[in-house]
């Protein structure tokens, strides 16, 4: 079994806000127990920090790439984060 962890920064773009997007990963995230944050963006994208086990980070990224009806993603940006605390729970920040 894999239980290698990893961090991620993940940039959503296209039809992502007002849409319920951020409610859907904070839900999302939390079934596969990572944890992390999620917030709008003044360009009209979400950004989420993940931190968690490998193959749920990988998970997680494909279903951002899916998102919530209503969503229209047109793109995830992943950047591997070296070091970050992520809080204990996973949360949306302003």
């Amino acid at each position: 079994m894999d239980d290698r962890t990893r961090a991620v920064q993940a940039r959503v773009h296209g039809k992502v806000q007002g849409v319920g997007y951020r409610i859907w990963a904070r839900g999302e995230a939390s079934g596969l127990g990572l944890m992390g944050w999620v917030r709008n963006e003044r360009d009209g994208s979400v950004t989420a920090r993940l931190s968690g086990a490998d193959a749920a980070i990988s998970a997680m990224i494909e279903r951002l790439g899916q998102g919530p009806a209503g969503s229209s993603v047109s793109r995830v940006d992943v950047e591997e984060l070296e070091s970050w605390t992520a809080p204990g729970d996973f949360r949306i920040v302003a």
